[in-house]
């Protein structure tokens, strides 16, 4: 659980940090005698964080129920037993969401300690940059429990949905020792498949509509927000079905060989599994790239209107405002690494039984460890490229329906404007090498755990 603590903490402190900075701005605006009056920018500022912090909360959440998902599965055996023995299934739900809250309780009171250290730090940086000696702000403030109480709940709410399988486990699992949910199984699963059906139809056409609203006014982007949310929703939750057969598809340009064939059939062999791991990158990559791609779009068109070259106060503050806003996401990408760390390690170690009967089957330590290491590199390729390839669609969809009503002719005064999508190059490249870099330390070491213990004592554990 050291994972889901650590994705709580980052959350929460994520959260005190955002409100400290903008409390802060706030008090400097109040204190400036020329704008002190004018609330517009603090109000901007906290719907901004309110949206970040959501946004931050949002993956973590996924990211927790997936992990507590991955242990239940892996308890699959011993929670059967527990059933054979007289325990409900009820009660072996609730003391997993115990330990949800448990986790979550404890990450947020971590994170608000963090938080509020990093945020005197940073105000005390700020107000001798800025000569600001006079200026009171409390740094201890009732707001920034929200975070904090916000992601407690939110884990345990993840816990809770993560151990609904607990439900389906049967006493006569504990003979037969099952562990993940079968192709087969997953694709039977028609409510939950159809649920994903219905927010990704209706997520999709709320962001066309957002679009279009966006040639009329820039609150366009709002509803296009919402349409972005409910999507991406939709494709995790159909992610079961969408996911495993274009891992497969990847693993085949891996090779022929008998480890990579094995890598490439355990991706639909236990599509949950590999799904979980793969949708953790697919959020860091798709919000990494979303911004990146409205930025960039955003500053090609303001280049446009401005007939080719934008005055160079502005290309600052742009330039500024992109590294910030990619600062910030990143917190996000972050989140979902520690997320696919975590689940790649637990799957190892869940699978312990497995590589030993490879082992004693004849496959060397090294073919083990490859055969690892190729399925973590089909997660991480497959998640990048579907990543990058939603970032791009929503940062689009961002900045059209945002800027649809900005001249896009230095000639053209009012109407609607077609938002042509830009491509940074430079957080393509940081993104790919990035999730390379992920890929080998989520891989290496715990299968270099796993593949320390002997053959025998492999298939003993059980």
């Amino acid at each position: 659980m050291g994972a889901s603590v650590l994705v709580a903490t980052i959350s929460t402190a994520f959260g005190v940090v955002l409100l400290s900075a903008t409390g802060f701005i706030s008090a400097m605006l109040r204190a400036n005698p020329y704008i002190g009056d004018s609330e517009m920018l603090a109000v901007v500022l906290a719907i901004l964080s309110i949206l970040l912090v959501g946004v931050a909360v949002y993956v973590a959440s996924i990211v927790t129920a997936n992990t507590f998902a991955t242990v239940v599965a892996g308890r699959t055996r011993r929670i059967a037993l527990l059933r054979l023995i007289g325990a409900s299934a009820r009660s072996q739900r609730t003391e997993i969401a115990r330990q949800g809250l448990l986790v979550g309780v404890g990450g947020a009171v971590l994170g608000l300690l963090v938080g509020i250290g990093v945020a005197a730090v940073g105000v005390a940086l700020a107000e001798r940059a800025l000569g600001l000696p006079d200026l009171a702000f409390p740094l201890l403030r009732v707001e920034l429990l929200a975070p904090a109480f916000v992601v407690a709940l939110t884990t345990w709410a993840a816990a809770w949905a993560g151990s609904r399988r607990v439900l389906t486990v049967t006493p006569l699992q504990a003979l037969a020792g099952s562990v993940e949910r079968t192709h087969e199984a997953v694709g039977g699963r028609r409510g939950r498949n159809v649920v994903a059906l219905a927010l990704l139809i209706v997520g999709v056409a709320l962001l066309a509509l957002g679009i279009l609203a966006g040639l009329l006014s820039p609150l366009g982007v709002v509803i296009a927000f919402g349409g972005g949310l409910l999507s991406f929703t939709g494709l995790i939750l159909g992610s079961t079905l969408m996911m495993p057969p274009v891992l497969r598809l990847v693993g085949r340009l891996f090779g022929d060989s008998a480890t990579a064939r094995l890598a490439a059939e355990n991706a639909l062999r236990y599509p949950e599994r590999s799904s979980r791991m793969a949708i953790g990158v697919v959020m860091g990559v798709t919000l990494v790239t979303m911004f990146a791609v409205a930025i960039e779009s955003t500053k090609a068109l303001l280049e446009r209107s401005a007939d080719g070259a934008l005055p160079t106060e502005m290309a600052t503050i742009l330039d500024t405002f992109s590294a910030i806003m990619m600062g910030l996401v990143a917190v996000s990408a972050v989140i979902a690494g520690v997320g696919l760390v975590n689940l790649l390690t637990i799957g190892v170690v869940q699978r312990r039984r497995e590589l030993g009967l490879l082992r004693a089957l004849g496959v060397s330590n090294a073919q083990v460890r490859r055969m690892v290491l190729l399925e973590a590199a089909h997660i991480t390729v497959t998640a990048t490229l579907t990543g990058l390839v939603l970032g791009v669609v929503y940062g689009w969809a961002g900045a059209q329906s945002l800027l649809g009503t900005v001249p896009g002719d230095p000639d053209q005064y009012s109407g609607p404007t077609f938002v042509l999508p830009a491509v940074p190059l430079i957080p393509v490249l940081v993104i790919v090498a990035a999730t390379a870099v992920l890929t080998l330390i989520a891989a290496v070491v715990p299968t270099r755990l796993a593949t320390r213990v002997t053959p025998v004592a492999a298939l003993a554990e059980g």
